[in-house]
């Protein structure tokens, strides 16, 4: 069976612009762990309020990100097909830096535990090699 190609694993997400927040998977272990990245276009209409002439993308949507990468790993496990990931909480959330229009966001997330009702995962976002977030993801798993 041949491995689904990056556009393939990232329409597994149940989200759709103006809300996705991935444009490439780079590698991937399904229900393992993941790295995808995200252009910060600057055309992205909340940077318009998010700061006026100084656009900076919130660490909120950072945080987003890194889940929805996430997501594509648990998704792209035969196991949890058709069901809906939902960001249940975060732990020990650290933002390093600001990401600005140019830049481009390179998640990685390892999940370290999986199971049929949900799990974690430990996410870092970097930005030309230097991290911009770094966060522990928890998520339930939904029935759609």
């Amino acid at each position: 069976m041949a491995l689904p190609d990056s556009d393939d694993l990232v329409a597994l997400l149940p989200h759709r612009p103006p809300f996705r927040f991935v444009d490439a998977v780079d590698a991937f272990q399904p229900g393992a762990s993941i790295t995808a990245r995200y252009r910060v276009t600057g055309d992205e209409a909340f940077l318009a309020g998010h700061f006026p002439g100084n656009p900076v993308f919130p660490g909120v949507i950072q945080l987003e990100a890194m889940a929805q990468a996430g997501a594509i790993a648990v998704l792209a496990d035969q196991r949890y097909g058709g069901k809906l990931p939902l960001f249940g909480g975060v732990e020990k959330v650290r933002w390093r830096r600001m990401v600005r229009p140019g830049d481009e966001l390179v998640m990685s997330v390892e999940l370290e535990r999986l199971s049929a009702r949900g799990g974690w995962g430990q996410a870092t976002a970097t930005v030309d090699g230097k991290v911009a977030c770094q966060a522990r993801l928890f998520f339930a798993l939904a029935d759609v």
